[in-house]
């Protein structure tokens, strides 16, 4: 099944973010090496491609994972997490209707 992944920064945390970047994107290329991932990036907390010193709000990723338990245990284990960057995570199903 299909798992929604929000992860809220921290205040300030553009510093952490790049410090355990290259850890975290290791791990959602793992999922796309398996084929289990749908999109993932990051919410930039201005309207811009390149946000700047301005940074980040979150993350989104969606993947696909056996079951809620093991979406979360996944989430709770992300780099951002262990480091800060990401205050906080969310994990909710998913149900795509299109496209």
């Amino acid at each position: 099944m299909l798992y929604c992944i929000l992860g809220r920064d921290a205040p300030n945390s553009l510093d952490l973010r790049r410090q355990v970047r290259a850890l975290h994107l290791e791990r959602v290329q793992a999922l796309l090496d398996q084929g289990r991932l749908r999109t993932a990036g990051p919410l930039p907390a201005i309207d811009s491609e390149d946000p700047g010193p301005a940074g980040f709000v979150g993350s989104l990723i969606l993947a696909d994972f056996a079951c809620l338990e093991a979406a979360t245990e996944w989430a709770e284990s992300d780099p951002y997490i262990e480091a800060g960057a990401w205050a906080s995570v969310e994990v909710h199903p998913y149900k795509e209707v299109l496209p």
